[in-house]
């Protein structure tokens, strides 16, 4: 006689990272901390904040200014950098690795950090993520033009130098990256804003037919296809 079925009886899982309940629910099995923004770093003198690109469905990102030094009481414009966080399935702009290596970054490099959180994958699988930073990334460059955001973000409005417009991201976030440079070549972005370079660290890709040294046989058994079974819905494509 078959086991019955309880809500919680596992319906996939992709072992460490996430697992999914016949309820519909999803456990996410690592990660690293969720860290608050910080007003005033106390190593870097940088400010971080928290806020809302879109409410419904929720779009949310983190904002990274480094310590300004104010010139004639004129507003100090700097690079923007649109990033994309690593963990296609697990991970948030929010957390403590994140956080730290922006808050370092805008610290080092004087420049305006939008990091995106964006939805994650099983509950929005590709292309929902990609829809999402797209929309972000047209979000920060509406304001670079009257009457573009709904409602304008001060340090960009202010501190933004939006003739100095980059695209990074790490890991599933360099993905990300990529397509949005994709779209981009393809698509127009708000303002005519032009992205003036891109930087992908440790970027993760995986497609149907193997590339340099990737492996050419039992692909369908490894830890790269099996995560893109929790990202791409059935039927969608492998490449990625």
């Amino acid at each position: 006689m078959g086991s019955t079925c309880t809500s919680k009886d596992v319906e996939r899982e992709l072992p460490t990272f996430v697992r999914v309940y016949k309820d519909g629910t999803v456990e996410r099995l690592s990660g690293t901390p969720y860290v608050p923004p910080c007003l005033e770093d106390p190593k870097t003198g940088g400010a971080s904040k928290d806020i809302t690109i879109r409410e419904d469905p929720l779009i949310r990102a983190r904002l990274f200014l480094p310590k300004l030094e104010h010139v004639n009481e004129q507003p100090v414009k700097l690079p923007i950098l649109v990033y994309y966080h690593g963990g296609f399935c697990i991970d948030s702009a929010f957390s403590l690795v994140e956080h730290q290596y922006l808050t370092t970054l805008v610290a080092e490099a004087k420049i305006l950090a939008v990091s995106i959180e964006h939805r994650l994958a099983p509950e929005c699988p590709i292309p929902t993520i990609y829809d999402d930073c797209w929309e972000a990334l047209q979000w920060a460059a509406s304001h670079s033009v009257d009457g573009g955001a709904a409602a304008k973000e001060p340090w960009l409005a202010d501190h933004g130098d939006f003739h100095r417009f980059f695209v990074g991201g790490d890991s599933s976030g360099a993905n990300i990256a990529h397509n949005v440079l994709m779209r981009a070549g393809r698509n127009p972005i708000v303002g005519g804003i032009k992205i003036s370079s891109a930087y992908l660290t440790h970027p993760y890709f995986w497609g149907s037919e193997p590339i340099g040294s990737e492996p050419k046989t039992d692909r369908d058994k490894g830890d790269s296809a099996l995560i893109l079974d929790f990202l791409v819905p059935d039927g969608e494509g492998r490449d990625r």
